[in-house]
């Protein structure tokens, strides 16, 4: 599905990598029109609204240590699933970076976080606050995508 989409915007996929660490949430790399993605499926958990990812590597030292500003990559995308409801969050490493996911120099990044899609009602203030900047990068996968704001999250690569 997520192919076809990719088709309509234009979207050469290339370079693909099944990631052997992170097999659970469908960890992958790739190339897209020349920009370097990381690609993971989130998680559905049993007592919290909203949806699990991980993001996190291996150090030299075999460490998991969190994503850094410094890693060569210009996207973080997170597929989603409820029922027959599916979508992708499309985020850039800056954006990551200014939400404190990924480290930087003067501090850590996280291992994982949530996700909530647009179908999620959220019911505490900083879930509520995580998901409205979080729709920003977002879109639903149907019949009816809105393909121009799939092509305009993919050129947000500031």
């Amino acid at each position: 599905m997520i192919k076809t989409i990719y088709e309509k915007c234009g979207f050469t996929v290339s370079d693909f990598k099944i990631e052997t660490e992170s097999k659970e949430y469908n960890a992958c790399r790739f190339q897209l029109n020349g920009l370097q993605i990381i690609s993971r499926n989130a998680k559905i958990t049993p007592k919290k609204t909203g949806q699990f990812v991980t993001c996190w590597k291996r150090n030299k030292q075999g460490i998991t240590v969190p994503f850094s500003e410094k890693d060569d990559f210009h996207f973080y995308i997170i597929n989603v699933e409820k029922e027959n409801r599916f979508g992708q969050f499309v985020f850039p490493k800056s954006v990551l970076k200014t939400k404190g996911i990924i480290s930087t120099e003067n501090k850590d990044g996280k291992r994982g976080f949530r996700v909530y899609p647009i179908w999620d009602t959220v019911t505490s203030k900083q879930a509520e606050k995580t998901q409205q900047w979080q729709l920003d990068y977002f879109y639903e996968i149907g019949e009816t995508t809105n393909i121009e704001k799939v092509k305009i999250l993919y050129n947000k690569n500031n």
